[in-house]
């Protein structure tokens, strides 16, 4: 087994759930220490609070791997006797670093909201409200067959030929003849100048996201044997890359609402939930689910269908006009989303043993849900 960096582990996170995905002004990525240093043992958490504070040092733990960010607002003073304070404190003291990675990891392909989805039964799911569309474009490059899989190897590396989440690697080659006559000045890697030249060559067609063009003209050309290579770029109107907040899905079988917010309660093992419904014997099988305090985009689960709305933290008004729109709601809480414990845990594990990482993953065995039911 190798030892990993903790930008190791970081680099193939961020392929799965990008950065950039997230909502703006939301404080993803390392909050607190360094990544540059050899990461053994991984603890995954749903909140960063002084108890799993404790936690991490007692299990020796070199990374703290959370949804929910550690500092949402800056701090005004590095006062310890603030508990908060404190908190940051450890966790320097201790060389344990905290990373977040919140609205990123919600819209992410089969991230937060694919989890919860997945969790209550949901099947046929689409994203329920779009926040991100990626426009791709498509490389079009000639160079000599000798050169066909050193350019692939090049342009892939970069991020070129990954199509949807399951498929990557993706390109289309064909071979031909080209021509051309390098004139006086010319320093050609094949031909003489001032004589027609004919090389076989490959057609390598490929896809990549739009963000990427300056890095795949970068592999393009650090690759390219030819002095002035032949490409072209094109805009690829037929495809685009959505991502976003919840999902919504159907039912296999219809359910009376009081019984689904009962099999919800069990589901998430919480103790106890609201749920707002004008007749709770009414059957239900299209259902939006969004994790976290989702209110407000309640509008968009009903544009798609959805009979009930699965969410967070409803507030008493916004409760009262998802009624009046006729539709029901079962909130269990903000803490459903310690989902993520689990899953990320997997997710870790799984590409430890891929890449023979000598790394422990742990999940956190507090419950960091604040509120109590009596």
């Amino acid at each position: 087994m190798k030892s990993i960096l903790g930008h190791d582990l970081i680099k193939k996170f961020e392929e799965f759930a990008p950065t950039y995905l997230a909502e703006e002004g939301d404080p993803v990525g390392l909050a607190i220490g360094t990544l540059n240093k050899s990461v053994k043992k991984v603890l995954v958490t749903l909140d960063v609070r002084p108890e799993v504070v404790q936690e991490a040092i007692s299990k020796n733990i070199d990374l703290i791997f959370a949804h929910h960010p550690p500092l949402f607002r800056p701090a005004k003073n590095l006062v310890t006797d603030d508990p908060q304070i404190n908190m940051y404190a450890d966790l320097l003291k201790n060389d344990i670093a905290v990373y977040a990675a919140h609205t990123n990891l919600d819209v992410a392909t089969n991230g937060m909201n694919a989890w919860l989805a997945k969790a209550i039964g949901i099947t046929e799911t689409e994203i329920m409200s779009v926040t991100k569309r990626e426009k791709y474009k498509k490389l079009v490059v000639f160079v000599p067959l000798a050169n066909k899989s050193e350019m692939i190897q090049a342009l892939t590396q970069a991020g070129a030929g990954e199509i949807g989440p399951n498929y990557k690697d993706c390109t289309y080659t064909v071979e031909g003849t080209g021509s051309f006559t390098p004139m006086n000045q010319a320093q050609p890697h094949i031909g003489q100048p001032n004589e027609v030249e004919e090389v076989n060559e490959a057609r390598i067609e490929v896809m990549f996201p739009e963000r990427l063009t300056a890095e795949i003209e970068k592999a393009l050309f650090s690759e390219h044997p030819y002095e002035e290579p032949v490409y072209d770029v094109y805009t690829i109107e037929n495809y685009v890359d959505q991502y976003g907040l919840g999902r919504v899905g159907n039912l296999k079988e219809p359910i009376t609402i009081e019984e689904f917010a009962k099999k919800i309660k069990d589901t998430f093992g919480v103790i106890g939930l609201r749920y707002l419904a004008k007749d709770p014997t009414q059957k239900i099988q299209r259902v939006a689910i969004c994790g976290g305090d989702a209110g407000k985009f309640y509008p968009d689960a009903i544009r798609k269908g959805a009979e009930v709305y699965i969410t967070g933290d409803v507030y008493y008004h916004v409760g009262h006009d998802m009624l009046a729109s006729n539709l029901s709601v079962i909130d269990p809480g903000h803490h459903i989303e310690s989902i993520c414990k689990k899953e990320l845990a997997t997710l870790f594990t799984n590409w430890s043993k891929e890449m023979d990482w000598d790394l422990e993953v742990i999940q956190s065995s507090l419950n960091t849900d604040p509120y109590r039911f009596i």
